[in-house]
């Protein structure tokens, strides 16, 4: 401690400087917990989020082309298949374009072969007797307000009635919720595969894709194999993934997310490490003068080291915490404005940005200390 005088008087000798270099150090550092977040949280998401004995069984040429419904019956055949759920995208959207419902028609009693929800039975039975019902998330309820007993009306994109209307009028009779550990999807409605499928003018007898829950999710790269062979050569082969793989395979139709993070954090972190060396090193050349002075008092080479090191760690270290606080507060409600769910930022980020501080502090402050260790007391005392 009886040395932090020296180093609070070194950093706050030239106060603009430190003041502005401290705030690109937290700029940079909140920007790398936001950017590494991205894709940490997601694969960790993924990860924690998504089950391995559930899979997905889709049309082989893409998820739209759909798939006929008799092809439910021969994969629940196969051994190791539980049960096979339905699902057909509704795509709709309540009112203007712009405001769409993540909208499906499904078989209510196979919901747990989609998603891990908490649904009442009394729910289920419900939509089994009431063709027209629906069933929301609770997003949906808090959004617009639904209530069970309200009668909503969706326009579809896609799919028209027979009598050639694009409106479809549902009965809200349930909602579900999302117990805690599970993936964060609380805004779907849920309609009858039966009745959607028996009204809509056109696509009669098919679904967008299949959800199987199998037995032992070791198995499942099998099953999937045994699954795409059974339509092999067909007029619609499929293609059976895990949800994990799904899930996976729709990042990367983005790009590769990871490749374009890692070069914009590598680009600011680059820039960052000359804005943070060049201030050392300014201010050490300014004061060369009185740190031969304390060598004059018999403070040695590693003393005077790791003065400049300490100087450089306040800099670099308690600068890049701050900003990797903001990161962990900004975070969740990033992700929450995108309507994704409120994911904390991984602790794997945090640690590897502390990580990444202390190494700035050591590179800004080496070339430093190794010109102080070259210094002459005679010629640092006269100038030269």
């Amino acid at each position: 401690m009886k040395y932090l005088p020296l180093v609070w008087a070194g950093l706050w000798r030239k106060r603009v400087r430190t003041v502005l270099t401290m705030i690109s150090v937290v700029i940079a550092f909140t920007l790398f917990g936001l950017l590494d977040g991205i894709t940490a949280s997601f694969d960790h998401a993924l990860d924690r989020l998504t089950n391995a004995a559930r899979l997905r069984t889709q049309s082989k040429v893409n998820v739209l082309t759909g798939l006929p419904y008799a092809h439910r019956a021969r994969i629940e055949s196969v051994p190791g298949v539980r049960d096979v759920g339905v699902v057909a995208f509704f795509a709709g959207y309540f009112r203007e374009p712009t405001d769409n419902i993540d909208s499906a028609a499904i078989d209510i009693g196979r919901v747990h072969t989609m998603i891990d929800v908490e649904l009442d039975e009394r729910y289920v039975e419900a939509m089994r007797k009431t063709r027209t019902g629906a069933i929301i998330g609770p997003g949906l309820a808090a959004r617009y307000g639904w209530k069970i007993g309200d009668r909503v009306t969706l326009k579809s994109r896609a799919w028209t009635q027979t009598n050639g209307s694009s409106d479809w009028t549902f009965d809200i009779l349930g909602v579900y919720s999302i117990p805690e550990g599970a993936f964060p999807a609380d805004e779907d409605f849920w309609i009858n595969y039966d009745y959607f499928d028996e009204a809509r003018a056109i696509g009669k007898g098919t679904v967008t894709y299949y959800t199987v829950r199998i037995a032992d999710a070791a198995n499942a790269a099998s099953i999937g194999d045994s699954i795409d062979k059974l339509f092999a050569n067909s007029a619609n082969e499929t293609l059976t993934q895990s949800e994990r793989d799904f899930f996976r395979a729709q990042l990367d139709r983005i790009g590769n997310i990871a490749f374009i993070v890692e070069s914009i954090i590598g680009a600011v972190l680059f820039a960052l490490l000359f804005v943070t060396g060049n201030t050392m090193m300014q201010s050490i050349r300014e004061r060369v003068q009185e740190l031969a002075v304390l060598k004059t008092y018999g403070y040695g080479d590693l003393v005077v080291t790791l003065l400049v090191l300490a100087e450089a760690a306040f800099l670099c270290v308690a600068a890049g915490g701050v900003g990797l606080g903001f990161a962990a507060l900004l975070f969740p409600r990033m992700f929450d404005a995108m309507g994704v769910a409120p994911l904390p930022i991984e602790s794997s980020t945090l640690l590897v940005g502390m990580a990444l501080a202390v190494l700035f502090a050591a590179i800004s402050a080496a070339l430093p200390a190794w010109r102080l260790r070259r210094v002459k007391i005679v010629d640092a005392l006269m100038g030269r």
